[in-house]
């Protein structure tokens, strides 16, 4: 019986010694609590966001985007000229869809999960009408199958973007410059995979298909690319960062070709493909 006391004592003992170790060890890694429940919090926010509430932050980005970017005016060239080419396309599974061009020397376009759809200047001065629309059409088929929504869910997990900010049964509050400015990195540095770049080239496809574009215009864009993806210039710099995730170029346009002959689409006469 003693010698039960005694162990008993000891093991007591260890708890305590282990327990101040613990705290010591704490202490000396200044482990912040506070921020693993905030972590914890921001990460549930997260994965519970919902539709709603993305559109809602999504399209204060795009209002705070539109005010600090330089848009084409209405009557301008770029602006008529993308009227013209996105003529008919009105919605995506019910979403509005609207178009601007910003003025800017940068290569890129984004399509965001509110219906915004921006192209810069840089894009159209490097292709032409129906080139651009292959590739609005490809960045439609993200919003399409919510690959914007589902990057930018993961954006929150892995950043401290809506630390502070509340997103369980509220729609999208006040965003601070600084978080509108994550966002937009995270719309415009998106990641997708191999499958979801496919997805949407044959998403985009059959969306300019079905508004009366022929889509042989993205293979055309894919092309465009890959003759500035093995150029050395600038531009081909820029435009390689702007597709860097995608998959390979000439497999996408066979993909495309063989979809256009499959459905007995006539080429365009100035394709050369």
């Amino acid at each position: 019986m003693k010698r039960n006391k005694k162990t008993s004592f000891i093991r007591i003992f260890s708890i305590i010694a282990l327990i101040s170790m613990l705290s010591t060890v704490s202490a000396e890694a200044k482990i912040n609590l506070g921020k693993v429940v905030s972590g914890a919090k921001k990460v549930a926010s997260a994965y519970t966001l919902s539709d709603n509430d993305v559109v809602a932050y999504v399209h204060e980005y795009i209002v705070y985007s539109d005010s600090v970017n330089k848009i084409a005016p209405a009557g301008s060239d770029y602006a008529v000229r993308l009227i013209k080419l996105t003529d008919g396309l009105t919605q995506v599974d019910g979403m509005p869809l609207n178009f601007k061009v910003y003025l800017t020397d940068d290569v890129n376009a984004f399509a965001c999960a509110d219906g915004s759809v921006r192209v810069y200047s840089g894009l159209m001065d490097l292709m032409n009408d129906d080139e651009v629309l292959g590739v609005i059409g490809h960045e439609i088929g993200h919003v399409a199958h919510k690959d914007t929504k589902n990057a930018l869910k993961q954006s929150l997990i892995n950043s401290a973007i809506f630390d502070g900010i509340g997103s369980t049964s509220e729609i999208a509050g006040k965003l601070t410059d600084s978080q509108l400015g994550q966002i937009g990195q995270s719309i415009l540095n998106s990641k997708y995979s191999r499958s979801q770049e496919s997805n949407a080239d044959d998403y985009g496809y059959d969306f300019l298909k079905s508004n009366g574009k022929n889509p042989w215009v993205m293979a055309m864009a894919f092309e465009k690319l890959n003759q500035l993806e093995a150029s050395s210039g600038a531009s081909s710099s820029k435009l390689q960062k702007m597709f860097s995730s995608h998959p390979s170029t000439p497999d996408r346009i066979k993909h495309i070709i063989e979809k256009c002959n499959k459905d007995n689409i006539e080429k365009p006469e100035d394709c050369d493909l």
